[in-house]
Order: structure tokens, then sequence, then C-alpha cells
């Protein structure tokens, strides 16, 4: 088994397997809440303290969910949040903001609607390149120095632009899309987020849903699903993929694993400063993930999934519009 829990950056520990709550409240179809405070309960329950949010999500409303869910079990969390997609109310999007004033401001509204004093984790969702990062970063730091923040990070950004901001405030974690499917920043991200001692933080680790094998068309998602809209499910690239996903399936039916659990272990595999965080709104599906923190892959298991899946193999972006994701 995996230990229970990993640092992260300057200091950060966390639960060795996180959870996502985004689609608590939107992007993956509709959600039930009384479900998903019970999945958040429970993943509490099994030690996965962890819990990734966003002030963009819903929009705004997933961190009063998650707030709710924390309220009488606040000491046990380690609360990540996120600014810089700008939306409306009404959900429209406005754009990416990293004025310091922006910063500031969110970061109230955030510490608002999740009801805690301090968040432990504090990202700049997508960097603005009309802004200096230094002048974001410099703004961050001053919440972690009025004691409203404890730890910084980033979600991706480039490998120049986290130097950068390192260079202003210690980045205790990336928040970027790892897994099998998505490996781009193996090239330069990961390679100067480890010579500052930056840990990952893996969103997407089951590459969208595709890695759990329970996608086999776009029929399986619901029609407001906005992987709808993604390149990879696009027809042509679905029937490529879902190749790959079959080799998954075999090397897991092998381990007596699910592709899900496998496919998560590769990810908590590549290093200790790595954390996924798989996203779910079910209990369900949060057992079957956090099962993978007991499974031990050898070096013969890596290299047979990476030969399964080899880097580059996966058909199609990992996003309709990719200029957002700074590489």
């Amino acid at each position: 088994m995996t230990t229970a829990t990993r640092t992260l950056g300057d200091g950060l520990v966390v639960s060795s397997q996180g959870l996502g709550c985004m689609g608590m409240s939107e992007f993956y179809g509709s959600a039930d809440e009384g479900e998903a405070l019970a999945t958040i309960g429970r993943a509490l329950d099994l030690g996965i303290t962890f819990l990734d949010t966003a002030d963009m999500y819903g929009p705004f409303t997933n961190e009063q969910l998650v707030g709710r869910a924390i309220a009488s079990r606040r000491d046990e969390v380690v609360l990540a949040t996120k600014f810089g997609i700008v939306r409306s109310a009404e959900g429209g999007r406005i754009g990416i903001s990293g004025n310091p004033d922006y910063v500031r401001s969110s970061c109230d509204a955030s510490l608002q609607r999740l009801g805690v004093d301090v968040i432990d984790l504090y990202y700049q969702h997508r960097v603005d390149l009309a802004v200096p990062i230094e002048d974001t970063v410099g703004a961050m730091a001053d919440l972690v120095q009025a004691g409203k923040v404890r730890h910084l990070g980033l979600s991706e950004a480039s490998a120049e632009t986290i130097r950068r901001a390192a260079a202003v405030h210690p980045i205790a974690a990336v928040q970027s899309e790892y897994s099998l499917f998505s490996r781009d920043i193996e090239q330069a991200v990961l390679p100067a987020m480890r010579e500052l001692g930056i840990g990952l933080v893996a969103y997407s680790p089951l590459g969208r849903g595709f890695l759990t094998g329970a996608i086999t068309s776009v029929d399986d998602l619901a029609p407001d699903d906005f992987r709808r809209s993604n390149p990879r499910f696009a027809q042509e690239a679905l029937e490529a993929n879902l190749r790959l996903v079959e080799a998954v399936r075999e090397l897991a039916a092998g381990k007596d694993v699910t592709p899900g659990q496998l496919a998560l272990a590769w990810v908590s595999a590549q290093s200790e400063d790595v954390v996924p965080i798989p996203g779910t709104k079910r209990r369900t599906y949060l057992e079957e993930n956090a099962g993978a923190r007991e499974i031990v892959l050898t070096a013969v298991d890596l290299a047979r999934l990476e030969a399964a899946v080899p880097v580059d193999a996966v058909s199609g972006d990992r996003y309709p519009d990719m200029r957002t994701v700074e590489r």
C-alpha cells in the first residue's frame, strides 16, 4: 500500500489520493446534492482528505457545497480552491484574470462561500498572459502574509511561468492534467517542478473517464456532459482511444483490479510528489478509486502499461481550445 500521505512542495502534507469535486456541480451531467455530500463524507472516512474545488465550478456553487460538507470536519481537511477563470452568475465565461485586485477579492469570496477562515492551497486556475505572473503571485503571497491562505499553487502553467512564480514565493503544487492518456507535462513542466521541489496534483487521472472502461460511446454521456465537445470523444478519435483502453483492461484483469484502479496506481507510482485527484460524485466510484491506494506496481507492470499506452498514442487534443493551457 502507498503511504497514507504525501508532501507537496514547501511542507504541504496531503492524503495520497485526493477528491476532485467539480463534477458534483457541473460539467459531467446532472448531480444529486445529497449523494455529493455523502460522497465527500465517505471520502473523509476513507482518509481521502485532500479536497479540490474552484470558484468557477457551478459557477460558485461547488465551493458552497464543499463548505457544507466539511463544516463539522474542517480540521480533517486539506482544502484547495482556485481563482482566475472569470464567470458570470449565469455561467458565461468572461475571461481569465490574474489582476492583483481580482486575486484579493476572489479569495475573500471563496472564504465566504466555503465558510472557512483559511484556504490550505490556493491556485491560479489559468495563467493570465496580460498580467505578469510576478504581480499575480505577489498578490497571492500577500494572502499568505494575511493568514487567509497557507500554500500557493498554479494550474496548467508553463515551465517558464512556474520558475518566475517560484522566484516570488514558494509554490507548493502545480495542478495539471496527467494520466496514461495525458503526459505532455513530462517534456518541460515536470522537470522544472522537480528542479524547484514543487509537487504535482494530477487532475483527470482517469483520462476524463476513458480509463475506467465505462465509456464505449458518446451515447454513454449525458446530453449536457462537456466531454461531448472534447476532441478525444469525436468518433474517429474515440474508436482509436478505446483500443488503448482495451489494452489497459486486459492488464487490469491480469492483476484482478479494475482498469481505473490500475490507471490511478500508475499515476501514484510515478513519484512520491505526485497526488492524483480523481473526480466523482458517487460513493460507489469513490470507493473503487480509493482501492487503488492498495495496489503496488512492479517495474514490469509499469513497462507493460506504458507499452500499452505509449506517449502521444492518444488521439485528439485534451481540450477543444488548447490556448488556455500554457506550454
